[in-house]
């Protein structure tokens, strides 16, 4: 079996270097051929502000590599899960082990991700979604609650606190115009989602209710999910200089989990559930499921005092109840999280020498009591294996410095710094025992200069920390063992890039880095499947990103617009020194982690309304363990959606056909690493099909 280790790097990256030839003449072949249609005229790229680093600024000006979700990227795919969108942006991986089950990763692995999402820290409408404990859940949200998303790529403590594996900016959906809007959708494998969205707009408001079903009966045995979103925007303008924002949501989410399969069941019957294994019952007879129903609300309040000083204060609030019956046990959570953020930004100078000052804190403060019983096929027993109640605080103050240099150069400096503190009581102990752990303040600096050498291209460099503690889930894993031994990981990154348009129909971003992370936290499981976790000394992450974007509007009778675009990423990931349990994994190729991966697309409309977007996607055989001993393969997944979009204003609607996993490929979408006994396969549906419809009313707008 074929394994980079780290004397092996340059016949790795020749190996690896030959799929990136590949795709690349696959590209500059479709340029080349696409440039050869009729003549046409230019349609103008447009410029989109990035609010990432508080900048306010264009893409070409911020010295960071900046993941974009908008509208057309949404609009390219299925409407049932987020998967395909984030996986378009290149180095960025999000997996779904089964309807529902999200895991997501910046330049990273998901070694510390058996479930939902851990270091990436995710903001919801300018306030933290990730919650005290270090968790998020993306999966509550629908994929219409999304109106875009900017992903920040490494460590973004400077303005957003501890953690190495970026940062995610989502925002809901602001419609300048008031409209009912219905959707509904139906596709293989009991796929449905239907739901109603009203918008209300005036000259001092904008309103958005909405509520979504959801719901699949799986390509696997004891996959089923159902989802039942409801989501509320307020956006009050008191007057030109205030903005008052209140958004609230509340999901019932439940989906089934059928368990990793060894590869010999896989191969035999991928759509099978996890077996009973001797003693160890199975995924069905233990009726493997997650609940979890959670609310959200947060309020956040921005002014302009005049042209130099502004300021914002938010207050947010969440809770959960959550329960996950697992093969080897039944656990409740009932967490409860609350927090502010608050700040304010002072712009300085004029003329030559100008810039601005972003300063603020956050707090937050997280408790949860997490009882874990045996599980009586699904039903929690009497057996109580553990019971704590934690309690996590989070302090971190954070402030940055953005001066415009002359000779169009651009220079940020930012630092946080960060406190955070565990508290654990063992119920089951008489007396109850206490476990406290404080981490030590850490400073999460970033250096980044930018220069644009002409309004089409800009290059840039920095330097940033990242430091990131164990997560509570991490500390007290699904063995119920507490690990007051965990370290966090600490790391510097290292990037350099490019940016640039031509002729204003070409736009490109091309980055560098190389990201030295100690401590790396990764994931072991025993014999039942329940995980733990150790640091695993250092790893080396040095990658490649490259993203690219044609568009031409063509002067032909039946052709509107044309966007040929594509999405790059190499990994060269290795472990450093790493030794486990007497075992040296030193040099080996990092766990989860696909060296090569490609996302090609071709969107075209026509001026009758027609449209088409494919897609192809591309992903390298990866480790699925430390010892590099078992590997996954490779695939390559090909998706299209065909549909016709109306221009009427009254009543505009959108009915599309779309079909995934086109070529019918086998392959495992969200493996289990270093599962114990070789479980580490989830297969992914093949070939699936789905058709929907999307229609609005609109009334007069009356925009704010």
């Amino acid at each position: 079996m074929h394994s980079c280790k780290a004397n092996h790097g340059f016949a790795c990256a020749l190996h690896w270097g030959e799929k990136l030839l590949l795709c690349a003449a696959f590209t500059l072949s479709s340029i080349i051929t696409l440039g050869q249609s009729p003549p046409d005229t230019v349609r103008l790229l447009k410029e989109v502000t990035i609010e990432a680093y508080a900048a306010d600024r264009p893409q070409n000006e911020i010295a960071a590599s900046i993941g974009m979700v908008n509208q057309s990227t949404l609009n390219r795919f299925g409407n049932t899960s987020f998967v395909p969108v984030f996986n378009s942006i290149s180095g960025v991986r999000m997996e779904e082990r089964s309807p529902g089950s999200y895991r997501f990763s910046i330049r990273g692995s998901l070694l510390r991700s058996p479930f939902g999402i851990r270091n990436v820290k995710f903001y919801w409408n300018g306030l933290p979604l990730t919650d005290g404990g270090g968790n998020t859940y993306l999966n509550l949200f629908d994929f219409s609650s999304l109106g875009k998303a900017e992903v920040i790529k490494g460590p973004g403590g400077s303005l957003y606190g501890a953690g190495t594996g970026g940062v995610v900016l989502l925002s809901s959906p602001l419609v300048n115009e008031s409209q009912l809007q219905i959707a509904a959708q139906g596709g293989s494998f009991g796929s449905q989602r239907y739901g109603v969205n009203l918008h209300v707009a005036n000259r001092s408001s904008l309103t958005s209710v909405q509520y979504i079903h959801q719901a699949a009966e799986g390509y696997r045995n004891q996959s089923a999910m159902r989802r039942d979103a409801f989501n509320a925007d307020l956006s009050i303008f008191a007057d030109s200089r205030s903005t008052l924002r209140a958004t609230i949501f509340y999901t019932d989410l439940y989906y089934q989990t059928p368990g990793g399969l060894t590869k010999t069941q896989y191969d035999a019957d991928p759509s099978q559930a996890r077996p009973p294994s001797g003693p160890v019952p199975g995924a069905e007879a233990q009726q493997a499921e997650v609940r979890n129903k959670s609310g959200y609300v947060g309020l956040l309040y921005e002014r302009s005092w005049n042209d130099q000083w502004s300021t914002f204060i938010g207050a947010f609030t969440s809770g959960a109840e959550f329960t996950n019956a697992s093969i080897r046990n039944y656990e409740s959570r009932s967490e409860r999280n609350v927090g502010s953020r608050f700040g304010g930004q002072y712009k300085f100078g004029k003329d030559q020498l100008k810039g601005k000052v972003t300063f603020g804190a956050e707090l937050q403060y997280f408790n949860s009591p997490i009882l874990v019983v045996n599980n009586i096929s699904g039903i929690p027993g009497s057996t109580i294996l553990s019971n704590d109640n934690v309690t996590s605080m989070l302090a971190m103050g954070f402030g940055q410095v953005e001066i415009d240099l002359p000779n169009q150069i651009f220079a940020t400096l930012g630092t946080s710094l960060n406190y955070l503190q565990y508290e654990d009581q063992r119920l089951t102990q008489n007396p109850v025992q206490t476990e406290s752990r404080k981490f030590d303040p850490v400073l999460s600096p970033r250096i980044a200069l930018l220069k644009k050498f002409s309004p089409a291209l800009s290059a840039y460099a920095s330097v940033s920390k990242g430091f990131s503690p164990p997560s509570i889930a991490e500390v007290i894993p699904s063995t119920g063992v507490y690990n007051p031994e965990l370290a966090p990981e600490i790391g510097w990154s290292y990037e350099a890039g490019f940016k640039g348009t031509i002729k204003k129909i070409i736009s490109f971003n091309l980055a560098l880095y190389d990201f030295h992370l100690d401590n790396t936290i990764v994931i072991q499981r025993d014999s039942t499947g329940a995980d733990y976790f150790v640091n695993a000394g250092n790893t080396n992450q040095k990658g490649v990103e490259f993203e690219f974007s044609w568009k031409k509007e063509i002067q032909s009778d039946y052709i509107s617009s044309l966007n040929l675009w594509a999405s790059l990423t190499y990994n060269h990931f290795y472990f450093g020194d790493y030794v486990n349990d007497g075992q040296d994994y030193s040099g080996n190729q990092l766990t989860g982690v696909a060296p090569f991966i490609s996302v090609l697309g071709i969107d075209l409309t026509s001026r009758k309304g027609l449209y088409t977007n494919i897609s192809a996607n591309y992903v390298d055989r990866l480790p699925l363990h430390d010892a590099n001993t078992d590997f996954s393969n490779e695939y390559f997944l090909l998706g299209a959606r065909i549909g016709y979009r109306t221009s009427s204003r009254k009543f505009p609607f959108d009915v599309f056909f779309g079909v995934d996993n086109l070529l019918d490929q086998k392959y495992s979408l969200g493996n289990d690493l270093n599962a114990f006994g070789g479980r580490y396969y989830n297969a992914a549906a093949p070939v699936n099909y789905y058709a929907g419809l999307v229609a609005m009313l609109s009334f007069k707008r009356q925009a704010p």
